[in-house]
């Protein structure tokens, strides 16, 4: 049986005609992306909940990464078993072999997907540039990088499926010492006990 891997989410709308910076992930009820083995398969959705996932992110041009979280989503290319699993599966392959990705690491050789290139560090200049040039809204996973964009003040909009299950301890969505001020815009619950929560960052 196919585990089926997280997906960043993002709605594709654009204010101005300008691409927003979206962070989303699936975390614990206690905000943790993996929990202290690394593991994270607790967080897998069913199909209600990637289907939502699927509409959130649907028409994103652009998905930044850092080394590992491109590792883990790259199967969407190249996992031939993963991609056919469901219609639901096939229609979120589609969307992001689709899209640009960009991957920040020092680390990582040459990308083995499409429409991918890799920049060597994270320039918060850049990412503005994409983020004013961009028809389509971006999106930013993994929470080492999201720390990096989340302190430069180039996130727009926060999304977080909460799974139910506290894991104690792990990777945290967020970093410490952050403080952001939030709008709530959406929120939806799931029969399997996941809830959906958008937030816009209401910036001054």
């Amino acid at each position: 049986m196919v585990r089926r891997l997280p997906a960043p989410s993002g709605p594709a709308a654009t204010v101005g005609g300008v691409g927003r910076l979206v962070y989303g992930m699936l975390t614990s009820l206690d905000g943790y992306t993996a929990d202290g083995g690394g593991d994270f398969s607790w967080a897998a959705p069913d199909e209600e909940v990637h289907a939502h996932v699927n509409d959130q992110q649907r028409g994103a041009g652009t998905y930044l990464y850092g080394r590992r979280m491109y590792e883990t989503m790259a199967a969407w290319e190249t996992d031939a078993e993963l991609i056919a699993d469901s219609a639901i599966t096939r229609d979120f392959a589609e969307q992001w072999q689709a899209a640009d990705k960009v991957v920040v690491s020092s680390t990582q050789g040459e990308p083995v997907t499409g429409r991918t290139r890799v920049v060597r560090h994270f320039d918060p200049e850049q990412v503005q540039v994409l983020k004013t040039s961009s028809t389509s809204d971006l999106t930013i996973s993994g929470p080492g990088l999201a720390a990096q964009a989340l302190r430069a003040g180039l996130v727009d909009e926060l999304q977080v499926y909460l799974a139910p299950v506290v894991v104690g301890e792990g990777t945290p969505y967020l970093p410490p010492g952050l403080h952001l001020d939030l709008e709530l815009v959406d929120e939806r619950r799931f029969a399997s006990g996941f809830v959906f929560l958008r937030h816009a960052v209401v910036r001054s």
